[in-house]
């Protein structure tokens, strides 16, 4: 509680980064589940080959394209497109993250830089000696600051990059599905 109460003003900026790393992770670890993209009766279908046994559905990812490919009959160039838009849904908020790594130490840094500014403008101009309070309250917000905004970019990197690995992987996936519909539609032409 120390930690929080010595952070200063930066606290508030802080509590906001981690509230959003939080949020879109917990966010993204469930739009991303393979069944909210590609369900597993979907990855039977496209390496069966039979899409009539796939249901159109805008439950999934891969159902979005699908309802795509029967409705509009597009040729491979569209379907792509479409496929890349669906795929760019799926880093929704990312950016989100991006910024709390780069926002949170900064602001811990600007925590540090504060807090020495403190420990430095307390020197006393008679005895040369810095007061007590006003260094110990410096040294604090220059080291809570810190920590606080390590402790919130470090997990949030970590969860950027396992989210980022994740739709690289389910994309590599959805291309598989693409390939199979461009190549039911040559075969059907």
């Amino acid at each position: 509680m120390d930690l929080l109460i010595n952070a200063g003003i930066f606290v508030y900026p802080l509590a906001v980064c981690s509230f959003i790393a939080v949020f879109i992770t917990i966010e993204r670890l469930i739009a991303l589940r393979n069944s909210k993209v590609i369900p597993r009766s979907m990855v039977d279908a496209f390496v069966a080959g039979d899409l009539d046994k796939v249901a159109s559905s805008m439950s999934s990812v891969t159902g979005r394209i699908v309802t795509f490919y029967r409705e509009r009959n597009p040729d491979a160039e569209a379907l792509n497109a479409f496929a890349r838009l669906e795929v760019s849904r799926m880093e929704r908020g990312m950016f989100l993250l991006e910024v709390v790594i780069g926002a949170a130490p900064l602001l811990g840094l600007l925590g540090t830089v504060t807090g020495l500014t403190q420990v430095f403008g307390g020197f006393s101009a008679d005895t040369g000696l810095p007061d007590p309070a006003a260094f110990i309250k410096g040294i604090a917000l220059a080291l809570n600051t810190t920590i606080l905004g390590l402790a919130i970019a470090i997990p949030a990197l970590a969860a950027h990059a396992y989210l980022m690995r994740r739709v690289e992987s389910l994309a590599a996936r959805i291309s598989v599905g693409v390939e199979c519909l461009t190549e039911l539609k040559q075969g059907s032409e």
